[in-house]
């Protein structure tokens, strides 16, 4: 059943809201930037109970912010930003309950298998999170990678995402084009995960209220969960409360 899936976005070391589609290596369009730090959020998820939430590292300089948020609530936050065969484990052994992998898995655009081969040794398919994260094209969703500044040639479609399937715990689904412009979901996309996946999705992009929670259980069937951020309260948004979405996942449980 679709539940609220909570997030920590590092950035330049401090916690952020951005505009998804403008990072680059020069900044990004920031919503929001955060006085606490990742280790508040980190208890305050731990608190609540919340589970199956991600920190995420855009770029450089989030190392120690992200080791104290996974030190703030071992085993209940996946980690994901520069995952490859190399620090797979580390971060798995630093509280990490997974690890969500995207731009390592991609050669000169290409899927590598023998990538994720590589770091499913390290992880262990239980341990494993695919960051599909996807940008809209005219025939469909592309997966997209450096910081969704790369389209790859991999389409988000069944047979993809069937096939991924085996090989990972859960898919992390970024809609690109409306990360952090609190303008809606993108309804299409949405509607095409509700397929009866054999691994949990939880999808991020566009969320602005605690509508949207309902809207993405109608569209997915209830078979994805919803990451809401920068219209989130707890990160400067007036468009939903931590405390209702709180309540939303117990309502639905």
């Amino acid at each position: 059943m679709t539940q609220f899936r909570p997030c920590i976005d590092l950035h330049q070391g401090k916690v952020k809201q951005i505009v998804g589609g403008s990072l680059n290596d020069k900044g990004a369009t920031e919503n929001f930037v955060s006085q606490y730090d990742a280790e508040y959020y980190a208890s305050l998820y731990r608190e609540h109970n919340l589970t199956g939430g991600h920190v995420i590292a855009l770029g450089k300089g989030n190392q120690s912010e992200v080791m104290n948020a996974l030190r703030a609530y071992p085993n209940g936050l996946q980690y994901g930003g520069g995952v490859k065969e190399s620090n797979a484990a580390s971060y798995l052994e630093a509280g990490a309950s997974h690890v969500i992998v995207t731009s390592y898995l991609f050669k000169d655009g290409e899927f590598s298998w023998d990538r994720l081969d590589k770091v499913k040794r390290e992880t262990g398919t239980d341990n494993l999170v695919l960051d599909l994260s996807c940008r809209r094209t005219a025939d469909g969703w592309y997966i997209a990678t450096d910081r969704w500044q790369t389209v790859t040639s991999t389409q988000i479609n069944k047979e993809n995402l069937l096939e991924l399937a085996d090989h990972c715990d859960e898919f992390l689904i970024h809609a690109a084009d409306v990360e952090g412009l609190q303008a809606g979901i993108d309804e299409d996309l949405v509607r095409f995960l509700s397929y009866d996946s054999p691994v949990a999705i939880t999808y991020a992009g566009g969320a602005r209220s605690l509508a949207d929670l309902d809207r993405v259980k109608q569209l997915s069937n209830g078979n994805v969960d919803l990451t809401i951020g920068s219209a989130l309260d707890i990160f400067g948004g007036q468009g939903v409360t931590l405390e209702e979405c709180i309540a939303w996942n117990t309502s639905n449980t």
